[in-house]
């Protein structure tokens, strides 16, 4: 990264250091990257975004009004409730297998409300918190009810690149015929938190709201950033990358998994998920994660995210997020090791 942007700022001098509209290369590499997956777009319909989280930001405030209809997955990323019920919606938690992802029946139950929901917000592949994807079955069937009952749903996809074992499934907006679908994809998670870049792919007819949105906010995105994105991707740096953060991404998931086996055994229940960072544990009996989390953070110094956060019903107050990606796999196992001895003193 330190080399592609000392190249952008060499090549492209002070253009690179001023406003500027999104930048056309970027657009169109992302333009073919999701025509590579099956989503039709041009450049001109990819909306560039400071990350994932301002895509939700725009659309929600698009779409939805205080008081309105909003769908969500019952256990959902924060972010997601920040948009829906923390701009006043009325949410509807749809529940999850984990397993196959949403339950499309109490989805398409929600659809046909009256009045409509005002938009639906799913997570397609590695869920957040869950770690579980949606199957290429539910995916055709979730934009098949967006277009019947004309619910515009947002697919929030930061994770579907970080995979890393099974077989890449196409994104729902790849099933999307009448423009009922908004995808949301992010650099965030692929390169580097940092720095904050993302796109839309969204109808053209309402770019321009869009960017009316947009322009309320933050006016618009790093042109530095994009150019030295867009750098990265066109030297070709970003395939290497994804298999060796991929593999490194593997080895944790498993030393992770092993010491749930060795340290919980039949005492808890967790998800298996075939990429992203995230392992959702469900543990056995009635023990509330978050009452122990300033036990486990204070005397074993040991960080999970209690389940009972990420419900919009009130339930899972035996559960937590385990996040693989950021230590070792014998840190990840004395982690565990510690965690054990908070759950089960």
């Amino acid at each position: 990264m330190r080399d592609c942007i000392d190249a952008v700022l060499t090549r492209d001098g002070g253009r690179a250091l001023q406003y500027s509209p999104p930048y056309a290369p970027l657009r169109g590499w992302i333009a073919g990257m999701m025509r590579q997956r099956g989503v039709e777009c041009t450049a001109d319909e990819v909306f560039i975004t400071n990350g994932n989280q301002q895509g939700l930001t725009i659309l929600s405030r698009l779409l939805l009004d205080p008081g309105a209809l909003a769908v969500v997955e019952e256990a959902t990323f924060t972010g997601i409730q920040q948009v829906t019920s923390g701009r006043g919606a009325e949410v509807i938690g749809i529940p999850v297998d984990l397993a196959t992802g949403v339950d499309v029946e109490a989805l398409e139950a929600a659809f046909s409300r009256t009045p409509r929901p005002r938009l639906a917000i799913l997570i397609p592949d590695f869920h957040n918190p869950l770690g579980v994807s949606l199957t290429v079955e539910k995916r055709q069937r979730i934009a098949d009810l967006a277009a019947h009952y004309q619910v515009p749903v947002i697919e929030d996809d930061p994770y579907s690149m970080l995979r890393f074992s099974g077989t890449p499934l196409p994104p729902i907006k790849a099933f999307d015929q009448l423009d009922q679908v908004f995808y949301l994809g992010s650099f965030s998670k692929i390169l580097a938190p940092t720095l904050r870049l993302g796109w839309m792919i969204a109808p053209r007819a309402l770019l321009p709201r869009i960017t009316a949105i947009r322009e309320s906010i933050d006016l618009e995105s790093s042109t530095l950033i994009q150019r030295a994105v867009h750098e990265f991707l066109s030297r070709g740096l970003l395939e290497p990358h994804l298999t060796h953060l991929n593999q490194v991404h593997c080895e944790r998931r498993n030393a992770l998994l092993e010491a749930l086996q060795e340290e919980f055994g039949e005492s808890a229940t967790w998800t298996r998920p075939e990429g992203g960072l995230f392992v959702w544990a469900t543990l056995a009996g009635d023990i509330d994660t978050w009452a122990l989390f300033e036990t486990a953070a204070a005397v074993e110094k040991v960080i999970y995210i209690p389940g009972a956060a990420f419900s919009v019903t009130g339930g899972h107050r035996s559960a937590m997020r385990l996040n693989f990606s950021a230590l070792p796999a014998e840190a990840l196992r004395d982690a565990v090791q510690r965690l054990a001895r908070v759950m089960h003193p």
